[in-house]
């Protein structure tokens, strides 16, 4: 097999992009010093996270001068995600840290005041002047997940030689790619977007994509109007699966009715409703658009480098190319052999074996006690902290698990408190609040969702999954009344979890709530609507969304 190599330095989820890159015929071999970048002919640049630490990271390596030299001397290179914001001059994410000046210009933050940041889901790569550029298609959408971005300016990157292709996000069209020469830098990250990430990384990697890109030079660019309207981040549906063991000690997916995961019958046996691995490759080919995997079995007397979950994700990602989220575990922890083990060390794990986000839940409620229990103040110790400072806070998922509390009037509780519409409490109640839990949903904390979900975002989370005990296992929709309490308490995006029974559901929570997601479990893993009908029910009622576009 021809080869590619790839930088080696934290990046993230590097394991799903050896994958691709396998996947479209191609072998990766590792760059681990800065002198071997001269016997790269192609090299690719991956990164998810934080502008600065990126390129800390490869400046402290030695790295930056060894980049250029290469892209100077006219030899193929890919940057992806950070790797594309690598080649401008700087960003307004860090300032003190210079990138590679490729392309003069400094990035700046998505405004949040109408819209969540980061910008998390699938979206366009629009290159209207060149229906050639690496593959991209008007109708495919392209994986996402950023804070910031290179603004659009219509012909200002064209005028330099660079071919354009813009993603719209509200209001503000970006940069979704650029290429020129030898160069192709992606905003996306083409391994986890399905299909159409894959033709991107095949039309670089076999240098199709520069041959017809030379062949259409860039030519006048669009109005920045005509990009606005054609916004295309579509409506994320997510398929979740929770993992455990059962009595036999086989790991499977299972799933809860409030939280309990065995049979009524006699016995009580775990729920088994199939093989993870498999599952999670169905769900993809159906069309979901992230798989969540949730660990509610603690392994506990498993040396942490042998946790279960990493071999699922390992298998996993060499069939599904949309990004992964796993969950459980995530903490500081003592190994078998009596060694620490820090959060930060297990979610590096977890993204060198395939996962794009770790999930943190019960530990974000005490890290949350504890921020207000110092007056809101960040030591930089918690996982949450940590994680988000390697490797971005798109990289994080909080997983909330709250229940409903009645109560008769709303100063009977310091709580934020909300007439609810959608039925009264067991006295007649007719206000509630959200109590957060942990430990499965057995224990019951002083905390209320909106004080967690903002002191996590302080933390530097991304991402909120938004469970509900309540509706947990009844097939009755989603809770909208908590949905729209987290929405307006934060500005990091929310998915929607607990309760889809019927693609219904999902109409009803787009439509309703400003959610970011909705994700579904049991009423896929019964077999009663695959992903692929709640998509195309959407698709019918007017709601944009990803479809599969089949193998490569």
């Amino acid at each position: 097999m021809p080869k590619v190599h790839l930088l080696d330095y934290v990046a993230g989820n590097v394991r799903s992009l050896v994958n691709a890159i396998e996947k479209v015929g191609y072998e990766v071999e590792w760059i681990r010093s800065p002198e071997e970048v001269a016997n790269a002919a192609t090299l690719i640049l991956p990164g998810v996270g934080h502008f600065g630490h990126c390129l800390s990271q490869l400046a402290s390596a030695g790295y930056l001068p060894a980049i250029r030299a290469h892209i100077d001397a006219g030899k193929p290179f890919m940057g992806i995600c950070v790797g594309l914001q690598a080649i401008f001059s700087s960003s307004a994410e860090d300032p003190a840290h210079p990138g590679l000046s490729v392309i003069p210009g400094t990035l700046d933050r998505f405004d949040d005041s109408s819209k969540s940041v980061p910008h998390i889901g699938w979206n366009n790569a629009s290159c209207p002047t060149n229906p050639t550029f690496y593959g991209l298609r008007p109708t495919s959408k392209y994986y996402y997940v950023h804070s910031y971005k290179y603004p659009y300016t219509p012909g200002e990157l064209e005028s330099l030689g660079w071919s354009v292709a813009t993603g719209t996000y509200g209001s503000e069209t970006f940069v979704g790619a650029v290429a020129k020469g030898n160069v192709l830098a992606t905003q996306f990250h083409p391994e986890k977007s399905g299909v159409a990430g894959l033709r991107v990384l095949r039309a670089f990697c076999d240098g199709s994509g520069a041959a017809a890109l030379a062949a259409h030079p860039p030519t006048t660019a669009i109005s920045t109007s005509d990009l606005i309207a054609q916004e295309g981040l579509t409506r994320r549906v997510i398929a979740c699966l929770d993992v455990r063991t059962n009595d036999n000690g086989d790991l499977v997916v299972t799933k809860g009715d409030q939280y309990d995961v065995r049979e009524k019958t006699e016995g009580g046996a775990v729920r088994n409703l199939g093989k993870p691995v498999d599952m999670a490759r169905r769900y993809y080919e159906q069309g979901a658009d992230e798989v969540t995997f949730l660990n509610i079995t603690s392994f506990r007397d498993c040396p942490v480098a042998d946790l279960p979950m990493l071999e699922i994700l390992r298998r996993t990602s060499e069939t599904v190319f949309v990004p992964l989220t796993v969950g459980g575990g995530i903490r500081d922890t003592i190994d078998v052999d009596g060694s620490k083990v820090t959060a930060l060390e297990i979610a590096t794990m977890y993204f060198k074996s395939g996962a794009d986000k770790v999930s943190i839940g019960s530990d974000a409620v005490i890290a949350a006690e504890e921020y207000y229990a110092s007056n809101s103040t960040l030591f930089g110790n918690t996982a949450i902290e940590q994680i988000s400072k390697a490797y971005g806070n798109q990289a994080v998922v909080v997983s909330v698990d709250p229940k409903r509390v009645y109560v008769s009037k709303p100063d009977a509780t310091r709580h934020a408190t909300f007439r609810t519409t959608a039925g009264r409490g067991p006295k007649g109640e007719e206000y509630c609040w959200y109590a957060c839990t942990i430990k499965g949903g057995r224990e019951t904390r002083d905390l209320d969702v909106v004080e967690l979900t903002q002191a996590v975002e302080a933390m530097g989370a991304g991402e909120i999954l938004l469970n509900c005990i309540d509706k947990d296992g009844t097939n009755s929709g989603f809770d909208l009344e908590l949905i729209s309490q987290v929405k307006s308490a934060v500005k990091i995006p929310v998915i929607a979890s607990s309760g889809a029974g019927n693609p219904g559901h999902f109409q009803e929570v787009f439509e309703k709530t400003t959610t970011d997601a909705a994700l579904g479990a049991g009423m896929f893993h019964r077999g009663e609507y695959t992903v692929q009908q709640v998509k195309d029910f959407l698709a019918e009622k007017g709601l944009v969304v990803r479809q599969f576009e089949g193998d490569l």
